[in-house]
């Protein structure tokens, strides 16, 4: 008899890991709203509303790094462009948080104010729809879904794969870029989208707002690595990871291993675009900086980082660098990128598995010597 699917996604988890889980969500969703509501601002165990935008930041970030390690870690397939997807995700969220604003805006008009700027008489078509919650949240899955599963299609069919294909993906994330950057495309152009009042009727500043975000985005990490986990440790996990690691042999045994990187691929750009979708009305802003090649190379980084084909690592990797780039771009904003560079760098020449991989030598080391 077959578990449920509920039951089979559960089980993927190991008592450890479960129990991390559960510390993980009791924190997030129990202890940080109450440290944040009820203590005083002057109370040392109280936490501000800048530490919970910027964790509620990372965990959208820890998001992609799981889905990056799902198609690099046990695919074998190395994308320079998934700052795309992620950035896809945000500005369809961000068109329902402008079409929120109403007539609030500096302009006072139904439409956003770039638009009233730049002398637009009406909504573009493809706006239709976009003061709908729902119709939202189905653009964020399928537009971006769509665009990943037709370049996947052509690009994996072609057999396509290592250095060519990650430089076609940041070719194709940079051409998005530049294409949002024009104002004619209706989305907002160099500024993007921001200035957002509202979501769902409710202040977006408002503590109890941030903290509803704040709470979704632990519970999408939550999830997204559940999942994951599962879907490692099944049938198709297996197989993708023999293609990774030998994809002639996989043919040779009767597997077509095109569905199953086209599967991955587009699953992993999905989780992208719910954690952009989380990440816009956190921060407050979405513009074409999100598709830079920059970000898509940092994607990897926190990866590699901590550690990638482990799910947790990828994890850790995205806390990492995140929080040593808030402390850099603060202290030291000219030399964030020279860490970051020779970060990477000593990751790849020492640690080739990750924080990960040398904490399970240090504990091996401890073992032997016990």
């Amino acid at each position: 008899m077959r578990k449920p699917l509920t039951q089979r996604f559960l089980s993927a988890l190991d008592r450890k890991s479960a129990l991390a889980l559960a510390v993980f969500l009791a924190l997030t969703l129990i202890a940080v709203p109450l440290l944040h509501l009820l203590v005083p601002p002057d109370n040392a165990f109280h936490v501000s509303a800048y530490a919970i935008t910027l964790f509620g930041k990372i965990m959208c970030y820890a998001v992609v790094a799981v889905a990056m390690d799902l198609i690099w870690g046990y695919g074998g397939i190395l994308s320079l462009g998934h700052g795309l997807f992620f950035a896809l995700g945000g500005y369809a969220f961000g068109m329902y948080l402008m079409r929120q604003i109403g007539r609030d805006g500096s302009y006072q008009s139904d439409l956003p104010d770039f638009m009233v700027f730049l002398d637009w008489k009406r909504l573009p078509w493809y706006w239709s729809g976009s003061d709908s919650l729902w119709w939202v949240a189905l653009l964020v899955v399928v537009v971006p879904a769509l665009i990943a599963f037709v370049f996947g299609y052509f690009a994996f069919r072609s057999r396509i794969k290592g250095v060519y294909f990650s430089i076609i993906t940041q070719a194709l994330t940079y051409a998005a870029m530049l294409l949002f950057f024009r104002n004619e495309t209706g989305f907002g152009g160099n500024n993007g989208f921001t200035d957002f009042k509202r979501i769902l009727g409710y202040s977006i500043t408002s503590p109890y707002t941030r903290l509803v975000l704040f709470g979704l985005s632990a519970l999408m990490l939550a999830a997204t690595l559940i999942f994951a986990r599962a879907l490692v440790a099944s049938k198709y996990g297996r197989v993708l990871t023999a293609i990774r690691d030998a994809e002639s042999r996989v043919m040779f045994i009767g597997y077509n291993p095109l569905w199953y990187k086209l599967f991955v691929w587009t699953l992993s750009a999905v989780l992208c675009a719910i954690a952009g979708a989380l990440y816009v009305p956190q921060v407050g802003i979405i513009n074409p900086s999100e598709m830079s090649t920059a970000n898509s190379i940092e994607i990897a980084i926190w990866v590699a980082v901590g550690g990638r084909g482990t799910l947790i690592g990828p994890v850790i990797g995205a806390f990492v660098v995140n929080l040593a780039k808030s402390w850099f771009t603060v202290s030291f904003p000219e030399y964030w990128l020279f860490f970051l560079g020779l970060l990477f760098i000593l990751v790849t020449l020492l640690l080739p598995n990750g924080l990960l991989g040398l904490w399970k030598k240090l504990r091996q080391s401890r073992g032997a010597r016990a």
